[in-house]
């Protein structure tokens, strides 16, 4: 009985590893991304605007670096994107706490926006205050 149970359970894991090994990851690793540094907007504002490379697999904003300004606590960050009409729009995240200091590109936390085609103009605001240095990773 125990060997049937410890087979079982060998089973479960080896199935759950094979799993784990081949499911897709909702962004690319940072040596597929371009990095763009910006100075954010104000909340709801726009800041530095860059584009979404067209040359990177990377589909997401991701916020890789985090400087207040005004702080040495952090502050809360959301990616914008400009539509083809020219109207900024927060992303559906919306804002999203970051200390000061270095962010993992693998920490769906600091994905901004999610599924960016390429070309699209983007910026990023902070809640309490603009002027803030990031750093986007897409």
């Amino acid at each position: 009985m125990k060997r049937t149970i410890v087979a079982g359970a060998l089973a479960l894991v080896s199935a759950a590893a094979t799993c784990a090994a081949i499911a897709p990851t909702a962004s690319a690793t940072a040596s597929s991304c371009v990095a763009s540094s910006l100075t954010t907007g104000a909340y709801g504002g726009v800041g530095t605007i860059r584009y979404k490379s067209s040359t990177s697999t990377c589909g997401d904003l991701n916020l890789t670096y985090s400087n207040d300004s005004t702080s040495t606590a952090g502050d809360r960050y959301a990616g914008r994107l400009r539509s083809s009409s020219g109207t900024w729009s927060t992303c559906s995240k919306g804002y999203v706490w970051a200390s000061d200091g270095s962010h993992s590109v693998s920490d769906s936390t600091y994905w901004l926006c999610t599924d960016v085609s390429d070309g699209t103009p983007f910026t990023v605001a902070s809640y309490y205050d603009g002027g803030d240095s990031v750093t986007i990773t897409h």
